[in-house]
């Protein structure tokens, strides 16, 4: 709804702070005018001029009555709203989020809102009255044009183009400017439609019984016309025992042609009418728990609540298939029952569609789900249900965090170790744990329940502390035993035989042991594509990406070497530039190589394959998600997609097939990101079923992280790794803040680096670490340089580090040569 009356010059005594969806530093204060400061109310869209003619449609973040002190506010044009679309709780939240992780709130609004609430600018030609209807002098694409101008008054610029076949658009526009035919002004458009349906009704002279009885029996034309007569009984009979019904259902379900329907239409005994319907499936709002929990689980959840009482945040620490999703789900209905809302949040959108079913057998349509795969279109339906309260429980990825909920009681972090909560690219680079842990402070009575069988070290650490809640689940549910996990030792085979071995003897034997009892199958490898990189055999040259510092993955299935890093392809080499030689190698391996070597090993195994490259459909996760449940496959080849949370009950063995890649990053939490993986990934092995089985291949049988995994002794590696982490200062113990500088010149980014860290000196010297290239020190045609800085948990300190930052990098860019250097700060980085 738009609110817009004529331009009235009044001396408004109302301001407002409107965040626009801009990276700016601080947000730009508008006049209201009188006509509207009824209804200009905080979070609501409003629509605004910035420079010229750019418009933007921002939100009210606050309303005053104090002046800008160094220029004249200009007036909102217009309020895009009737009623807030986002509440001042979300507003403190996006506030937050740019003052802790160093951005605008320009940017976090840009990612908290479905694109169609931003609406976009869009240019718009207005025929000028005054330049009369000789166009003789006009050249043949500007005549086309301006005739067009000359009968609608005006047209879109996405018109413009359509008329002259998308060619010299902007010349032609700025001649018709000059010759003044016409002039542009900037308009802000909706993007959002909603879906429509044809249902079809009984016409109103028909919706009494005598008038119906005698149309079925007395009405000549309908007598002869069996077919649509036909189709009429069949819409009494289902319009009686299912309500309303559409047109595609109705002819699906009766057989029936458009043409009979039409002529029943036609003939005035049934209307077609179009209606908005949701585009989100919904079911009967009821609860139903029909499942009763262990004494460990029970004993659990008491614990849950108790710790409630006094703290806002519980860490939850359970073994693989312990049963945390039943306590979650006792949790939610808890919250439910009490009217207030719950937000589970899960790292990675492949766990939604499997926890979804589960959790709507409970909770039926108090149940929504909100992820990047939907449409902009299902996320802005999504976000007014969970507005107005209609949604009670949202399961989500952690763009989730961003809905406005009214009333909310609960938040569930599951997995909350994985680093897929934290936002890369781009700002703001938010931990969602972290961010829901605030936001949950912004309601009263809320709780975060952590769930995790492999907590992160800053989780359990402050758990340990007393800042948290510590509640640990021991045992599996059923008392299943945890899998026994067998180290395969691959230098045994260190022989020309095996020279291009994937699937060494011991696991390929249990493989064929698990498919003879026709139970199922995982193979983790922590790489997708064919292999990672090719190599000439002659003279060792590898072929890269010509925008990025990275060799090129091998695809098969498409051909092609591509860049993993900026997502170009390119042809398959056959001959070396360097030396002119036809013989590649091929190094290492990834899921499909992995693929391949299990269907030369098992020709009559039913295979699929979890990756990036196998699940991008909106709906593709889900359909082999359940592939695999319905043993429709007998194993799953995935990367890091396979270890979070999937519950496959017929699961008996799960290979880890390079755990040596896993063990060799290079980075602090290199031990502890390794026992994370091959704990989940094990955890999905002989959960339902008799004990289950894992195989860890690798060339380092004696690495003390792989017998902690062997152990399932979480404990034992967080005491070890926790003393390195307090001597050479990381998290816990600190908290770091990274410096990315990015340009296309490399002396430039090289020189803005070292003066950045000379500007930091002075205050900073103890903390900071670099300048130095990262390992990948080009991407996307940007060489990159990095500083890290270690601070201390001194939240004082590390507030007045984030406005000296800010503050040097504004005296970075008044540096004419380093004007075009970005600098990226990155709070607590992964």
């Amino acid at each position: 709804m738009k609110n817009e009356l004529p331009y009235q010059s009044s001396a408004a005594t109302d301001f407002a702070e409107v965040i626009i969806p801009l990276a700016l530093p601080l947000n730009y204060t508008w006049a209201i005018p009188e006509h509207l400061k009824e209804a200009a109310l905080v979070g609501c869209r409003v629509e605004v001029n910035l420079g010229k003619t750019k418009k933007y449609a921002g939100v009210i973040k606050r309303v005053h009555q104090t002046p800008p002190e160094f220029f004249e506010a200009k007036e909102l044009v217009s309020v895009l709203d009737a009623a807030p679309v986002v509440y001042e709780s979300q507003l403190q939240l996006w506030e937050w989020m740019a003052r802790y992780y160093m951005c605008t709130e320009g940017e976090v609004m840009a990612a908290a809102l479905p694109a169609h609430f931003k609406l976009s600018s869009e240019t718009i030609l207005v025929f000028n009255e005054e330049a009369g209807d000789d166009f003789n002098e006009l050249d043949h694409e500007a005549f086309l044009v301006a005739e067009a101008l000359l009968l609608r008054k005006e047209l879109k610029l996405t018109e413009v183009q359509l008329i002259l076949d998308n060619s010299h658009v902007y010349p032609v526009v700025n001649r018709l400017i000059q010759g003044k035919i016409c002039y542009v002004w900037e308009s802000l458009k909706d993007s959002y439609s909603p879906k429509k349906e044809t249902y079809v009704l009984l016409h109103p002279d028909y919706d009494n019984e005598a008038a119906l009885e005698r149309l079925l029996n007395t009405d000549t034309k309908l007598q002869r016309a069996e077919k649509q007569l036909e189709l009429l009984l069949g819409y009494l009979h289902f319009q009686k025992t299912e309500g309303a019904i559409t047109k595609q259902a109705l002819l699906k379900k009766t057989g029936a042609s458009e043409a009979q329907l039409k002529g029943l239409a036609d003939k005035g005994i049934l209307v077609l009418e179009k209606r908005s319907v949701d585009r989100i499936r919904s079911l009967p709002k009821d609860i139903q728990i029909n499942f009763e929990l262990s004494g460990a689980q029970s004993a659990a959840l008491q614990q849950i609540r108790t710790v409630f009482r006094e703290k806002d945040v519980c860490l939850l620490h359970g073994v693989t298939s312990s049963g945390k999703t039943e306590l979650y789900i006792h949790l939610i209905e808890e919250q439910v029952r009490q009217g207030r809302q719950v937000l589970y949040m899960l790292p990675e959108i492949a766990l939604t569609s499997q926890t979804i079913r589960r959790l709507q057998r409970h909770f039926g349509g108090h149940i929504g789900v909100y992820h990047s795969r939907f449409s902009q279109n299902e996320r802005v339906e999504i976000w007014n249900k969970v507005k107005d309260g209609s949604l009670k429980i949202v399961l989500g990825a952690r763009s989730s965090l961003f809905l406005p909920f009214r009333d909310l009681g609960l938040i569930v972090c599951d997995e909350e170790h994985d680093p897929s909560y934290k936002q890369m690219e781009p700002a703001p680079r938010y931990h969602a744990r972290d961010a829901a842990i605030y936001f949950s402070s912004l309601f009263e009575g809320c709780k975060v329940l952590l769930g995790s069988a492999t907590p992160s070290f800053e989780s359990y650490n402050n758990a340990l502390a007393g800042k948290y809640g510590l509640v640990q689940l021991t045992e599996r549910f059923g008392n299943i035993r945890l899998p026994e996990i067998e180290l395969v030792d691959t230098r045994r085979f260190r022989t020309k035989e095996f020279a291009d071995t994937i699937i060494f003897p011991p696991l390929a034997e249990n493989i064929r042991n698990a498919l003879e009892r026709n139970k199922q199958v995982i193979l983790f490898q922590n790489r997708r594509g064919y292999t990672p990189y090719q190599r000439c055999n002659t003279c060792g040259w590898v072929p890269q990406c010509k925008y990025c510092d990275v060799s090129l993955n091998y695809h098969k299935v498409y051909n092609k070497l591509v860049c993993h890093y900026c997502g170009t392809s390119y042809p398959l080499m056959v001959t070396c530039p360097s030396c002119g030689s036809h013989d590649f190698i091929q190094k290492q391996f990834g899921t499909e190589r992995v693929e391949e070597a299990l269907q030369e090993l098992l020709p009559h195994a039913h295979i699929g394959r979890m990756d990036i490259d196998t699940v991008r459909g909106k709906h593709a996760h889900d359909q082999l998600i359940q592939t695999f449940e319905q043993q429709k496959l007998n194993i799953l080849v995935g990367t890091q997609m396979v270890v979070k949370g999937l519950d496959f009950e017929h699961v008996e063995l799960v290979g880890i097939v390079d755990a040596d890649g896993i063990l060799s990053f290079a980075d602090f939490r290199v031990n502890e990101r390794a026992f994370q993986l091959m704990e989940q990934v094990s955890g999905r092995a002989g959960r339902k079923h008799g004990v289950g089985k894992v195989m860890v291949q690798t060339t380092q049988p004696g690495h003390p992280v792989l017998l902690q995994v062997q152990q399932h002794n979480y404990r034992a590696l967080f005491d070890d790794e926790l003393p390195k982490r307090e001597q050479f200062g990381y998290p816990p113990f600190t908290r770091l803040i990274r410096l990315l500088l990015k340009n296309k010149i490399k002396d430039v980014v090289q020189d803005a680096a070292a003066w950045f860290a000379a500007a930091l000196q002075d205050k900073y010297s103890r903390f900071i670490m670099g300048p130095s290239e990262p390992i990948i020190n080009k991407v996307r045609n940007q060489y990159l340089m990095e500083l890290l800085i270690k601070l201390p948990r001194n939240t004082r300190l590390i507030t007045q580090c984030k406005e000296d930052v800010l503050f040097m990098i504004a005296q970075l860019h008044q540096e004419k040569r380093y004007k075009s250097v970005v600098v990226v700060p990155d709070v607590d980085p992964l």
